[in-house]
């Protein structure tokens, strides 16, 4: 699902769940475990959050979804995992570590929240981003609008999470979405790269630098309770069940 890594001052994070490291209760778990563990360990300095598909992570589980969405009690527990989702995500934003990700395939949804969380991306020219969740009548709640909008600014975020856009790797730079971008056949050694020169430099130094930056760009917790109110009333919708049932039935 992840396995972790730790070599020194450097842990790697591999999202392992094939073929498209869909996000379930499981996953969140187990993303949390591995905060507490790196939490423990003081000689890591940075985690690199790669995956072993051809995909980074594709978003939400689809047999999750099928199994929570046909009723109200289970739109109900949707929220529930959603706020789950925005804590551990925010524990990993803010963790005292440098967080880097390496973004190989397409990353969607919860996927590129998930690396919206970290500090850095690495993107492939050929991978695929996006918070495309308007397609289905529904927001990107796991931070994605609160993020996108710190990251890009808000012009960059209308465009891309009101027009449901999928982006290239390539213009992921250009967009602000990425701070580097490199060929696929290159983009692990290019990543591996900048994650060693990051690792030569002093934990303590590099945490209190990440805090500082933090505070220069504060982002509003209300901001998060919105997002999951909103998702509580589009889940209710005609138009989003609707949307959601002809997108389950499709896959």
């Amino acid at each position: 699902m992840i396995s972790l890594s730790i070599d020194g001052a450097i842990a790697i994070a591999t999202l392992c769940r094939a073929p498209v490291n869909a996000i379930n209760d499981e996953w969140v778990a187990r993303l949390d475990e591995i905060l507490d563990e790196l939490e423990r360990t003081p000689s890591v300095a940075v985690l690199w959050l790669r995956s072993s598909e051809r995909v980074f992570c594709a978003g939400a589980d689809l047999e999750f979804m099928r199994a929570r969405f046909l009723t109200e009690e289970g739109r109900a527990l949707m929220i529930g995992f959603t706020r789950r989702l925005q804590e551990v995500y925010s524990r990993l934003e803010r963790i005292g570590l440098v967080t880097v990700a390496e973004i190989g395939g397409a990353a969607l949804g919860g996927g590129f929240e998930l690396a919206l969380a970290c500090d850095l991306r690495f993107v492939a020219d050929t991978a695929r981003i996006g918070l495309p969740e308007a397609r289905l009548g529904l927001l990107p709640a796991a931070g994605g609008t609160q993020r996108l909008t710190r990251l890009c600014g808000e012009g960059i975020s209308r465009r891309l999470i009101l027009g449901a856009e999928i982006v290239a790797g390539i213009d992921a730079v250009p967009l602000g979405l990425a701070q580097w971008m490199a060929p696929a056949a290159e983009l692990q050694a290019s990543t591996g790269a900048l994650v060693d020169r990051i690792a030569k430099l002093p934990r303590q130094a590099l945490a209190a630098c990440k805090e500082c930056i933090g505070v220069a760009t504060p982002g509003s917790g209300q901001g998060f309770e919105v997002e999951l109110l909103g998702s509580g009333m589009l889940l209710g919708t005609a138009d989003t069940q609707s949307r959601v049932r002809r997108f389950l039935e499709k896959e």
